[in-house]
């Protein structure tokens, strides 16, 4: 077991603790519009199930994925989503759903599997499918405080995806960490639309 996962397996219901009521409408708003009505949204690393509870409120039938059994299982009572323990290596649909959301999930893949995270992500998306991801904003891969963590800025982002040809930057933009104190942590977000 990888320290990532070994570190979400032992904080898992602190770390749930600490992300459910955490305010992400802004990044909802950019990404839930470009989503058809009853889509069918993956949160892929879906952590304590935040994200998926608000997806089927909006009516979409959303199902999540996380690599850590314990996350699993809180996300599965939070949110009464199907929720499966699948890393994203893991990842084997095709064309499968409207929308993939990746908040501060993908930022733990290590450098030499991010390409092909990104094709199986983009061979699950269905054609014209929109996926959403974000990542500490900066170049370093390194580990920190017990988990790996990949940052990516606009250009290794863009670097990354050239390998990915169907998926195309729709909007990349900068936020602030919406977890109180953590303002100045910048986050990378991008909006991909698959061709």
């Amino acid at each position: 077991m990888n320290t990532t996962l070994t570190y979400y397996q032992t904080h898992a219901a602190e770390f749930a603790q600490s992300t459910l009521d955490v305010d992400v409408s802004a990044l909802y708003a950019e990404f839930e519009p470009l989503l058809p009505q009853n889509a069918k949204v993956l949160d892929a690393g879906c952590g304590a199930g935040r994200d998926l509870k608000y997806f089927t409120s909006k009516g979409h039938n959303a199902i999540g994925i996380d690599a850590s059994s314990n996350l699993v299982d809180i996300a599965k009572q939070q949110s009464g989503c199907n929720v499966l323990c699948k890393t994203f290596e893991q990842i084997s649909w095709q064309n499968e759903f409207d929308g993939i959301w990746c908040c501060a999930s993908l930022l733990h893949v290590p450098t030499n599997q991010l390409t092909d995270v990104f094709k199986r992500l983009e061979t699950a998306l269905k054609p014209q499918g929109v996926l959403y991801v974000s990542f500490k904003y900066g170049s370093e891969e390194k580990e920190r405080n017990g988990r790996w963590f990949r940052d990516l800025n606009e250009q290794l982002l863009t670097e990354y995806l050239l390998s990915v040809p169907k998926l195309k930057i729709k909007k990349h933009w900068i936020t602030g960490d919406a977890r109180p104190g953590r303002a100045d942590e910048k986050w990378l977000n991008a909006i991909l639309l698959k061709e």
